[in-house]
């Protein structure tokens, strides 16, 4: 009789396990939740199609996995509700990893970017540093971190500014400061890059003002799915597809700043 039940116990295991292999191995899609305007790490390229650092590590991590990706461009401000209510299955777009996230339960990947936040000024404006924007007007995304960091840590900055201007997207933040309706932008160093690069007339203020990593962000209940896409990616970087994609020309302003590359 012993024998009988140890027998059954050890096949319920089995099946067990089965039943979750199989679970994992049901998904045949994945939805990814980006900012639709936040180069060099997702946004709408010549062709149409959406393309950036994220969108492609991701679509290289759904052709290792089986799934066909899918994108979801995201109201960055509403983000997490998106996700919650199941629209995405992830928020993977340069979004910068909070306490909060992992307070409300989020489960968040390995972090892979280090970041920090800057002002953007026309080239020609004499400014050089915070200090010089007291009394002026500064634009910055809803949503974000830089919001988040003007509401809390650099609160006394702001309060230097005339007026902090919210924008729901960067692009938004740039045309308000090229058409002279603010005196700066509080933007992500690698979104500031690639923009001024494209754009002449503009500079970024050689001051970091706020240090911060990136990461993806998944479901409270999909503790699962987030250990799948980082062992998925963590094979994109041991088979050398993560520096591949990397060394591409459009994104060599991020390079020196990505973790798995720079450890």
């Amino acid at each position: 009789m012993k024998k009988l039940l140890t027998l059954a116990l050890a096949l319920c295991l089995v099946f067990a396990l089965a039943g979750t292999a199989s679970a994992a191995s049901d998904r045949t899609d994945f939805i990814m939740g980006i900012d639709p305007e936040y180069p060099p790490f997702s946004y709408l390229g010549d062709d149409g199609e959406y393309t950036g650092f994220d969108v492609e590590i991701c679509q290289a991590v759904c052709d290792l996995l089986g799934w066909k990706l899918e994108i979801f461009g995201v109201n960055w401000d509403e983000k997490l509700v998106q996700l919650d209510s199941m629209e995405c299955d992830c928020v993977w777009s340069g979004m910068t990893i909070l306490d909060s996230m992992k307070e409300a339960g989020y489960q968040i990947s390995e972090p892979y970017y280090d970041n920090t936040q800057v002002l953007v000024v026309k080239a020609d404006s004499g400014f050089a540093s915070s200090a010089d924007l007291a009394g002026k007007d500064v634009a910055v995304q809803l949503g974000t971190s830089g919001e988040a960091l003007l509401n809390d840590d650099l609160a006394d900055l702001a309060a230097t500014f005339n007026n902090v201007i919210t924008c729901d997207s960067f692009l938004k933040c740039f045309t308000e400061l090229e058409g002279n309706a603010v005196d700066a932008v509080f933007v992500d160093l690698p979104v500031a890059a690639s923009y001024v690069s494209s754009h002449d007339g503009l500079a970024v203020i050689d001051e970091n003002l706020g240090a911060e990593q990136y990461g993806i962000a998944f479901r409270a209940a999909d503790a699962e799915l987030r250990d799948q896409v980082d062992a998925a990616v963590q094979e994109l970087v041991k088979n050398g597809t993560y520096a591949e994609i990397a060394a591409k020309e459009e994104y060599v302003d991020i390079v020196n700043n990505l973790l798995f590359l720079n450890k």
